[in-house]
Order: C-alpha cells, then sequence, then structure tokens
C-alpha cells in the first residue's frame, strides 16, 4: 500500500473515531435528558386512589426493587457488563430520596476505549502546560477525560460522596475559586521537574485553577487543587509558658506577644501519587504496587488494574500541614539557617496531652527552636504528617495500650506488644517523606529536631544533608513515656547519651492501670 493509501486508511480511522466518540457524547445527553424526565414525571404525575377516599402521590409509594438508574446499585447480576465495564439501567421509577445518577454506572475503563480521550500526562515536566492538569474527577464532563485514579479530597472523599447522596451538595457543583490564591508565594524550584525528587504530591496543586483556567472553561473539566497555602496565628498555652520562662522572647514579627502568639505560614497538601515513582523508591515493581493498593482497598480502584496506561493516583489517606516561622523564601536560600521538626499525627498527646509517649512534648519543643531560627534571621519549619499510631491506626493503638498495661509495660517488650497486634513495628514508611522537602526549595537543614533512624535516612537519602540532630532535653520527658523513648533509642534513635543494655532495658517500666484509679 502505497504512504498516500496509508494516510487515507489512518484519516478514515481517526473520522470513525470522532465520530463513536459524538455518538457516546450523544447518547449520555439523551440518557442524562431521559432521568431529568422521569424524575420531572415522578414529581408532578397523577396521584393514585388509596382505599377508595383519600390520595396518595406516586413519589410517596417507594418501589420494592431498587433501581441501579437511581439508587446506582442493583441485585441482577445480568445488568451488570464485565466487559464493557458498566452497570446497564433499569427503567423503574425513581424512589423517594433515590439520587438521580446518570443512566450508566462506570465500573471501570479501558485504554483505547471507545469514547476515552485523557489528558497527556508527562510527569516530572518543569513546564506545568506541558506536563498537563491531574485530572480525576468523574463529572459527566470530565470522566473521559481523566488521567488519574482515586478523588480529590484523600480519605474525606467519603465525607465529599455523603454530602452528594444526602442531597446537601449538588452533584454539579463546581468550585468558585475567586480570592482563594495561595497567601504566599512558593517556587518553582528545579526539584519540581524532577520525577525522580517528587513522586507523591502535585508540585502544581497549589496553582491549578489558574494555570489550566483556559483548560477548565474551553473543555469543561473539572480540576481541583490538592495544595492550598494560608497565612495564620498560632497560641498555644506551653508557648506562653515559654515567653514567661524565657525561652522564647516576643519580637512582634514571629512571636507577636507576651501570650506566646506566633504568626505562621500554612501549607495544606492532599497526596498525589505517581505510581512508577513509588514503586521505585520501595524498591517493588509496579504491577505489585497496582496490585496491592487495589486488594487491600477491597478493589475501590478497579482501574488500577484495567488502566495500566493512567501512572497517577490520589490515594485514600490522609495529607500533610506544613507550619513555616519567618520568611518562607528563607527556606530555599542555603546562605539562611534551616530548623525542620517532622512530626506524624498522634491524636491522643498532640491534642489531648497523653503522657504515655513523647508526640506533644517534642512537637512544642520543635515549634520553640523554629521560632528561635526565624528569630535568628534563618526560617523554622514544622511538617505535621496524619499518620496516626505509626499508621496503624488509632484502634490498633489502643489495643496495643491494653496489652501493654495489662503486662508489666517494660521497655524490653514495646515493639513485641505491637507487631503482636499489627504484625509490623511501623507503617509510616519514611520513603516519601521528603517529597514535600523537594517542593519546599529545601537543600540542607542545619537543625533537624528529630531522633527518628527513619526519618534521618530517608532525607540523607534523597541528596538532603543535615548538619546537626537535636533530641528531646530529658526534662521534656513524662515518667510514662520512658518505655517509648528508651525502647526507640535502643533500637536506633539518635541520641548523644547513654545507650541501654538488654538488661537496663527490661527494668524500664510504665504506669500500670492499678498504679491510678481511673
Amino acid at each position: 500500500m502505497t504512504v498516500t493509501g496509508m494516510d487515507e486508511v489512518r484519516d478514515a480511522l481517526k473520522s470513525i473515531a470522532q465520530s463513536q466518540t459524538q455518538l457516546l457524547s450523544a447518547f449520555e445527553s439523551v440518557s442524562q435528558r431521559v432521568s431529568e424526565l422521569e424524575k420531572g414525571r415522578g414529581a408532578t404525575g397523577p396521584s393514585r386512589p388509596t382505599n377508595g377516599t383519600s390520595r396518595v402521590d406516586s413519589d410517596d409509594v417507594l418501589d420494592p426493587s431498587p433501581t441501579p438508574l437511581h439508587a446506582g446499585y442493583t441485585t441482577d447480576p445480568s445488568l451488570v457488563s464485565a466487559e464493557a465495564g458498566t452497570q446497564q439501567a433499569s427503567k423503574s421509577a425513581a424512589a423517594i430520596g433515590k439520587l438521580e445518577f446518570p443512566s450508566r454506572v462506570i465500573l471501570t475503563t479501558y485504554p483505547k476505549q471507545i469514547g476515552i480521550n485523557p489528558f497527556p500526562m508527562e510527569w516530572g515536566h518543569a513546564d506545568p502546560v506541558k506536563r498537563g492538569p491531574v485530572v480525576v474527577s468523574r463529572n459527566s464532563s470530565t470522566i473521559r477525560r481523566r488521567n488519574a485514579i482515586g478523588a480529590h479530597g484523600g480519605s474525606y472523599s467519603i465525607y465529599y460522596a455523603l454530602a452528594v447522596a444526602s442531597r446537601e451538595l449538588p452533584l454539579d457543583h463546581k468550585p468558585d475559586f475567586t480570592n482563594t490564591e495561595p497567601a504566599v508565594n512558593i517556587g518553582p524550584f528545579p526539584q519540581w521537574g524532577d520525577k525522580k525528587k517528587i513522586v507523591a504530591m502535585d508540585p502544581w496543586g497549589h496553582q491549578v485553577p489558574w494555570l489550566f483556567k483556559d483548560v477548565m472553561e474551553k473543555e469543561n473539566v473539572d480540576l481541583r487543587p490538592t495544595i492550598a497555602i494560608t497565612k495564620a496565628h498560632m497560641k498555644l498555652p506551653e508557648l506562653e509558658e515559654s515567653v514567661r520562662s524565657g525561652r522564647l522572647v516576643p519580637d512582634g514579627k514571629v512571636c507577636i506577644n507576651s501570650q506566646g502568639e506566633l504568626a505562621v505560614t500554612k501549607v495544606a497538601v492532599e497526596p498525589v501519587w505517581y505510581l512508577p515513582g513509588v514503586a521505585e523508591r520501595f524498591g517493588i515493581d509496579e504491577g505489585t504496587l497496582r496490585r496491592s493498593l487495589f486488594e487491600f482497598t477491597g478493589g475501590m480502584y478497579p482501574e488500577l488494574i484495567t488502566r495500566a496506561d493512567i501512572k497517577v493516583f490520589l490515594p485514600p489517606i490522609g495529607g500533610l500541614t506544613v507550619y513555616i516561622f519567618g520568611d518562607p523564601a528563607k527556606m530555599s536560600d542555603s546562605s539562611k539557617r534551616l530548623a525542620l521538626r517532622i512530626h506524624d499525627e498522634c491524636n491522643g498527646s498532640d491534642v489531648f496531652g497523653s503522657d504515655i509517649c513523647t508526640c506533644r512534648p517534642y512537637l512544642i519543643f520543635g515549634i520553640e527552636e523554629a521560632v528561635k531560627e526565624a528569630q535568628n534571621g534563618g526560617c523554622g519549619v514544622v511538617i505535621y504528617f496524619r499518620k496516626e499510631g505509626r499508621a496503624l491506626g488509632e484502634v490498633t493503638k489502643y489495643l496495643v495500650y491494653n496489652a501493654r498495661k495489662r503486662g508489666e509495660d517494660r521497655a524490653s517488650d514495646y515493639f513485641k506488644r505491637t507487631e503482636n497486634i499489627a504484625g509490623v513495628k511501623d507503617m509510616r514508611f519514611q520513603a516519601l517523606m521528603p517529597d514535600i522537602l523537594h517542593w519546599l526549595g529545601i537543600t540542607k537543614i542545619d537543625r533537624m529536631l528529630s531522633m527518628s533512624n527513619m526519618k534521618h535516612d530517608a532525607i540523607v537519602g534523597q541528596g538532603i544533608p543535615i548538619h546537626e540532630r537535636v533530641e528531646l532535653p530529658e526534662d521534656l520527658i513524662p515518667a510514662d513515656s520512658r518505655v517509648e523513648i528508651d525502647a526507640k533509642i535502643t533500637a536506633g534513635y539518635f541520641t548523644t547519651g547513654h545507650r541501654m543494655t538488654d538488661d537496663e532495658l527490661k527494668a524500664v517500666q510504665g504506669r500500670i492501670w492499678e498504679d491510678l484509679d481511673h
């Protein structure tokens, strides 16, 4: 076949594909209109007589059979097409309280499927427009253009679904981003264009509504930020005591007044994973990662299996918050000193002051030291990750507490209690943690306010040197948390002090329940 003949065939195939896409769009448009008409007929249609005298609206009569068209599920397996990845709708009338969904339930999609046309995604490209937007919404105007799996909001996506289902939130709501621009400018930095350095967040996530405004308007796609930057004041009771004791000195800029009120820049980040990069960080192949994510989220995301062409995943997990003290521009200035605290969530201690661990004392100490560094002309940063109970969760944490307190609660058995219940000591997996440092433009850390060997190794492994490690002062360690801190030091946590022998570790015992009435 001649070159001209091949071109003609290619053009013909392209024309067929375009026609099929237009046909699919027209079909979905008609289906949506049918749903609207059915809803209208249900609301205004004729009433039927009951017991010969009174009448009741048809909407008040509940259809005993579930209807995929309106309820979004079916008990009839024959209505599910595995090959097409869609669930066909029945024609039953809508029941009261049922939300009007489109007539097809799209369970999954496939590469090269008719009508599927994802936005190009070149992860790691320094130009955000050439890199492409992260498109994950399943709105009718966007679902065919998705280049990411999952949903916005992380774990809060479930509440979004509940808000829609309960009619508190319109199904077609689109945010108005007027005046929501970042409160301060951060970046861009060279690290944003390196797909080896940032694999767990979208470096352009704070600029989405403005970078891709034309795309959102002209192509009617639903794009949303995954990062937000604001400014605030921080007030904690310990900080007022820090001022009274002279550890903090008000300067009117960072430490604003005698109550220890602090000026802070805050950055909220939702996770966005580049799956090949995440797999590489963990030393596993991408297929294994995808299969494990699919299996252990209850099969929630079948496109992890069916869409190998989509490389971006928004996981249903908590994100992180950055607290910046001083001028944010100084974080990336290698001539300025930087103090950093990486802190993993501990609700019991951080919020409610439990004394069984050192989490809140270390958090407050980290904030104080960050403020001092900022007042001395540098910058202080505290990064708070949502990884409750070493990412094992609070239920597991409390089960471990029970096992400890019903036993002898000795430091020598500290990690064993956790392993007995969870099967592992720790699931925080710090391999992805340094991404936020790259995004902030941090290239070195002068004072690392952490004793964790895992955090240290992850940061240094990403090419960011740490010049000094600062441990928690002895006088800030609660008595009942000696079990935790001594066990961690023996297991490899940083210390300039004594590292206990096995016999010494056995002698470290926490408070047991019988010591105090509850």
